[in-house]
């Protein structure tokens, strides 16, 4: 099959992502009778609403300092 000059490829390439089998475990589980396809597709739908979110890394490094610093309180350094 001939590819027609101009014509965009709109393919979408894959790559690979390891996981802990004990998360592939877990997310099997919590996605039995779900409609959800695959392991793949539910973390692909899991990380597409984090990252689809403006504030996501801002709220993340937020909560990770406030627990640190909680922390640090409890062992007497703040």
């Amino acid at each position: 099959m001939k590819k027609t000059k101009g014509k965009k490829d709109n393919k979408v390439k894959y790559g690979t992502v390891s996981l802990p089998m004990p998360l592939i475990e877990m997310i099997k589980e919590k996605i039995k009778g779900t409609g959800m396809s695959s392991v793949s597709s539910y973390v692909t739908f899991v990380l597409r609403q984090i990252l689809a979110s403006p504030s996501s890394d801002e709220d993340l490094a937020g909560r990770e300092e406030r627990d640190v610093k909680d922390k640090l309180s409890r062992l007497g350094y703040v």
